[in-house]
């Protein structure tokens, strides 16, 4: 799993460790806005990092929490799903909007291991200052430049350079968010 290569989505240790997950989740996602500080507790015990002045507004939702790396300012708003198979490092100051979906796993073509339940993933990157607007889904073993903005709806199916902006399904670079 953490080294790219496939494994059986249903194994025992990962199913104790998504459980374990799960009910940190279910805690967070039922977390008073009036209980910051528990709220924060919570993530932190979750999560593999949760930087300084980090907020995630719930529901939130992930696979094992540990794999997941938040920076220090960031802010992801209401429905965020992130599927950390794999290591997803989410930098400083990233903006994310609505519903956005970070996706580590991948399935194979071929239905037979399909069916027999093996996965492979391979691991996000968003660097510091990222803008992704609501929607936006980034797939596997995509890394997207720091602050480079991504639109609503898009779909990351490739690496974005840092600075610029990409829209569409799949996302392509539109213009340069540099000073000319």
């Amino acid at each position: 799993m953490l080294a790219g290569e496939l494994y059986v989505a249903d194994d025992p240790q990962l199913e104790q460790e998504h459980l374990r997950a799960m009910v940190l989740l279910e805690a967070i996602n039922r977390s008073s806005a009036a209980e910051p500080k528990v709220r924060r507790q919570l993530f932190s015990e979750l999560l593999g990092d949760y930087g300084d002045g980090a907020e995630i507004r719930p529901p939130f939702y992930c696979d094992y929490g540990w794999q997941t790396h938040v920076g220090a300012r960031t802010f992801a708003n209401f429905g965020l799903t992130i599927l950390d198979v794999a290591t997803v490092t989410i930098g400083d100051d990233v903006q994310i909007g609505p519903h956005v979906q970070l996706l580590t796993p991948a399935h194979p073509l071929d239905p037979a291991p399909r069916q027999a339940k093996w996965e492979s993933a391979a691991p996000i990157v968003i660097a510091d200052n990222v803008w992704l607007g609501g929607g936006a889904i980034v797939c596997p073993g995509v890394t997207i430049g720091k602050n480079t903005v991504v639109g609503a709806g898009s779909v990351v199916t490739k690496d974005l350079p840092p600075d610029v902006l990409a829209v569409g399904s799949p996302a392509t670079v539109v213009r340069s968010l540099t000073a000319e």
